[in-house]
């Protein structure tokens, strides 16, 4: 599936047991002429658990919610499974992955990825 020609999402066949057990989160892109904006759906993972990798044209999100047990309470029973939340994305040339800024509040991760200056748009004044 592709978004624009900025990003492009994959899923990867790997097969350990480990990443298909885990769950895509969901992801809203919005783009504007400086940037990209990513918001991924990460409900229950804490700062700690988030892995943000860029690799060359490769951006890999991961991260493992962790349930809020009372510290005086032991679980003796639990049917709801921790997700593991993993989404990878093929990145444009144009994009500044060096200039990654990631914020995570509210279960809402937030990346905002510039473009380098040569990819935005830019007026050219005209002299007479």
């Amino acid at each position: 599936m592709s978004t624009r020609n900025d990003i492009t999402t994959s899923t990867s066949s790997s097969s350990t047991q480990d990443q298909r057990r885990a769950v895509q989160p969901a992801i809203d892109v919005f783009e504007t002429d400086a940037s990209i904006t990513l918001l991924a759906d990460m409900p229950g993972v804490p700062r700690e658990q988030l892995e943000i990798q860029v690799e060359g044209d490769s951006l890999l999100i991961q991260g493992e919610a962790k349930p809020q047990i009372p510290a005086d309470l032991e679980p003796l029973w639990a049917e709801v499974r921790t997700p593991r939340f993993r989404r990878s994305f093929t990145l444009s040339r144009e994009l500044d992955t060096s200039r990654i800024e990631a914020n995570l509040k509210d279960g809402v991760l937030t990346l905002r990825i510039p473009k380098h200056a040569q990819a935005q748009p830019r007026r050219i004044p005209v002299s007479a």
